[in-house]
């Protein structure tokens, strides 16, 4: 009996060693067959959050979607710009709230039909329909489980800025009444050509709200990036203004000396801040928004 348990014994120890050695070999030899793939890398830091190489290529490709009339923001510089200014907003969101950023699937279902009703691409294509959304996506580069991901994000990241800034804010009669004599009439060569104020007011009302949110917007920003930390890896991806001063040590001033990256505070003006950070779409302050007959 205890010769047949050694015998046994001996057995299982040799299927083991001889399995062992198969699956080593076999991964050894996987090693030399595979191809070396690139790992992500990563291309800025904010306030210790990475931004990886993907992140950046998913936003230039997401980019397409947003409601906006110009695409001279696409950029690998302008889409990183994008992407670290919604990281610092995103940070203050959790730390003011940790379901700040919390979007309720009927919220985002609802928001993803409107954007896919407003696509003219969607109006050559079935977009209404799971399987004609997901091809259209396809074709740039981008899956719905993502897109919806970060439609999600910048819902609540609009959610912020209108609770934080807009709310609040109160445009009287007489400024609209400025605006109108002082900006709009003044477009028309013939100032009787202009639209009544009454038919307008709305619009003009939106417009003084849209550049007093810019405003307060920019402000914050700056506030933030001033106490914050956003460096900028890759030194093609920097902005002319973010460039380290000449004759400075591996790139960065005296003063601050860092060999992974330059410290970016980005130059925001308060034009537009919605289309170019957040992806928002161009605030509606243009006089050609206007009925026509405006002088272009």
């Amino acid at each position: 009996m205890r010769q047949q348990r050694a015998n046994s014994t001996g057995k299982n120890a040799g299927f083991a060693a001889l399995a062992l050695f198969c699956a080593l070999s076999g991964l050894a030899q996987s090693g030399r067959e595979q191809t070396p793939q690139e790992l992500d890398s990563v291309v800025a830091v904010v306030n210790n959050q990475a931004i990886l190489a993907s992140d950046l290529d998913f936003e230039m490709h997401v980019f397409k979607l947003l409601p906006i009339g110009s695409r001279r923001d696409l950029t690998p510089a302008s889409s990183l710009e994008r992407l670290t200014t919604r990281a610092l907003i995103e940070q203050q969101i959790v730390q003011q709230d940790p379901h700040g950023m919390d979007v309720s699937p009927k919220e985002l279902n609802d928001s993803l039909d409107e954007m896919r009703q407003n696509l003219p691409a969607c109006k050559q294509r079935d977009c209404s329909t799971a399987a004609g959304w997901a091809s259209y996506l396809a074709t740039l580069g981008l899956t719905p489980d993502r897109v919806a991901e970060y439609w999600a994000h910048r819902m609540a990241v609009l959610r912020f800025i209108e609770l934080r800034f807009r709310s609040g804010i109160r445009i009287t009669p007489e400024e609209i009444a400025a605006y109108y004599k002082d900006s709009l009439v003044p477009k028309y060569a013939h100032p009787e050509d202009a639209p009544p104020l009454e038919k307008i007011s709305p619009r003009i009302q939106e417009i003084l709200l849209q550049e007093r949110v810019n405003l307060l917007l920019n402000d914050w920003l700056k506030s933030l990036q001033d106490q914050g930390q956003v460096e900028i890896l890759d030194p093609a991806l920097r902005k002319p203004e973010e460039d380290p001063p000449p004759g400075s040590a591996n790139g960065a001033p005296p003063s601050q000396p860092s060999p992974t990256g330059w410290v970016s505070r980005a130059n925001v003006d308060n034009q537009g801040l919605k289309a170019r950070f957040i992806g928002a779409g161009t605030p509606q302050s243009s006089l050609a928004q206007f009925p026509s007959g405006g002088r272009q």
